[in-house]
C-alpha cells in the first residue's frame, strides 16, 4: 500500500492518504476534509460521507486535488 503524502495547489496543503482502488482520504490543512476516487484521468468524484458511495457531481477542487494525485504518482515511478 502507498504511504501517505502532501499536495501543495495554490496555498493549501492537502494530505493525502492512499487506501483502495484508486480512493483517498483528503486532510485539508490537518482536518480530514473528503474522500474521493478516480473515475478517470481527468475526472474524480467526491465521496458521500457517510455511504462513501460516489456523487456523480462536478467538482473543480475534487478534479484539482485527483490530478495532482494523478502526477505525483507517476513521479514515484
Amino acid at each position: 500500500m502507498q504511504e501517505p503524502f502532501d499536495l501543495e495547489l495554490g496555498d493549501i496543503t492537502y494530505s493525502v492518504f492512499p487506501e483502495e482502488e484508486e480512493m483517498y482520504t483528503i486532510f485539508k490543512e490537518g482536518t480530514e476534509y473528503i474522500k474521493i476516487q478516480k473515475d478517470t484521468d481527468e475526472h474524480w468524484l467526491k465521496l458521500d460521507n457517510d455511504t462513501e458511495l460516489p456523487l456523480f457531481t462536478e467538482d473543480e477542487e475534487v478534479n484539482r486535488i485527483g490530478r495532482a494525485i494523478a502526477a505525483y504518482k507517476e513521479n514515484e515511478l
